[in-house]
């Protein structure tokens, strides 16, 4: 973004919406944005309480909102690949449902993001025509993260059947 074409308050958003230099990392800035979401999650997100987590998330899809938007109109771009603060939103989603997560859980609920924001099935791909601009940017990702969430609980309902089933008491 040229210096004298954005104004201050767009090149904050672009900033939030980037995450700083994270969405401008080389190859797969999604993955980037996802991965600063999970190392961040332990510390600003997972600590609270589920009704804390679910007004931070409404804040992250309002600001992200916003920002997303106006880097949007800056980069003169329609939702590209450097605005990552949506990856943050989705990714959050997918830890939520979940009172505590051990590491193989946090790391499969990030590859489960992952192939659900890439694949994008089914409504994923058409929920970013649902609502105008940087809304639709953000709205995408949080139907990938739910997808992620749905798929991380029967991850983890199967790890605890499988356990349970092999040393014969259950376990959660």
């Amino acid at each position: 973004m040229p210096p004298h074409a954005a104004s201050t308050t767009d090149r904050i958003a672009t900033a939030l919406a980037t995450l700083g230099p994270v969405g401008h990392l080389p190859k797969a800035p999604g993955t980037w944005g996802s991965a600063a979401a999970v190392l961040l999650a332990p510390f600003v997100f997972l600590p609270f309480s589920p009704l804390a987590r679910g007004l931070i998330l409404a804040g992250l899809f309002a600001l992200g909102a916003w920002a997303a938007g106006r880097a949007e109109a800056a980069l003169g771009r329609k939702d590209p690949g450097c605005v990552v603060i949506d990856e943050v939103l989705g990714q959050w989603l997918t830890f939520l449902p979940f009172a505590m997560l051990p590491v193989w859980q946090i790391f499969a609920g990030l590859l489960f993001f992952r192939l659900f924001d890439i694949a994008k099935p089914f409504p994923i791909r058409r929920a970013e025509t649902w609502l105008p601009g940087g809304w639709g940017v953000m709205i995408d990702d949080a139907v990938a993260g739910i997808y992620a969430a749905c798929a991380l609980w029967l991850a983890r309902w199967g790890y605890v059947a499988f356990v349970a089933g092999h040393s014969g008491r259950s376990m959660m």
